[in-house]
């Protein structure tokens, strides 16, 4: 029996230990939400398993031909298109840490449909915004906020009030000002970052660990 196809754009947010011959990943599609799509680890060294095949990296936005033996549980990769590859991400300690922290938000958390092209937006803005060497801390808080308003939290609603004047006037900027225009400090981020965490994790279903 033929396997299931697949065709889809979708972002690599987490990669799994190899098994056998093939690597896993969790990936989001905007049209499919998130996928566990494995597939087969190179012969060679040179990044590509065939003439059409990309070997996939995290937060690589890719166009893939899916195939699954088992009604969609899992996928396995037929061919891969690259969209876009932060290939410098990963040379700042700070900006992989946030970017990872974002990626692995989005895969625990499932994404109702209606939202998943807002997500899918976010993380392309986010991904590309670590890659340009903005400051991670600040990317990370305007997503974790965005990520909660866009699955129906009413963090501006009900967070934003109870913060002194001081502090939100300070989200007010991150949120509304470009990154390039952000003067926070570390400490005040960092902070401002807890208190929102702690309201997600009092008053909504996002899993942040």
């Amino acid at each position: 029996m033929p396997g299931l196809p697949l065709q889809t754009d979708a972002f690599v947010l987490l990669k799994r230990p190899p098994s056998d011959s093939f690597q896993g990943f969790n990936v989001f599609s905007a049209e499919h939400g998130a996928l566990l799509v494995h597939q087969r680890l190179p012969k060679r060294t040179a990044g590509k398993t065939g003439s059409t095949t990309v070997a996939l990296d995290l937060f690589d936005e890719v166009s893939l031909r899916l195939e699954s033996s088992n009604q969609g549980q899992t996928w396995f990769v037929q061919e891969t298109r690259l969209i876009t590859r932060h290939a410098n991400l990963g040379r700042s300690y700070e900006t992989l840490r946030h970017a990872s922290a974002l990626a692995a938000l989005v895969a625990r958390n499932p994404v109702h449909e209606d939202g998943r092209q807002q997500v899918a937006a976010l993380l392309r803005q986010a991904f590309t915004s670590f890659a340009t060497g903005a400051r991670p801390d600040f990317v990370w808080f305007k997503s974790l906020y965005c990520f909660a308003r866009d699955e129906g939290y009413p963090v501006k609603q009900q967070w934003f009030p109870t913060l002194p004047v001081a502090d939100r006037e300070a989200v007010a900027t991150l949120l509304n000002r470009p990154l390039a225009e952000q003067t926070a400090t570390l400490a005040a981020v960092a902070r401002l970052q807890k208190r929102l965490e702690e309201y997600l994790t009092g008053h909504s279903e996002i899993l942040l660990d």
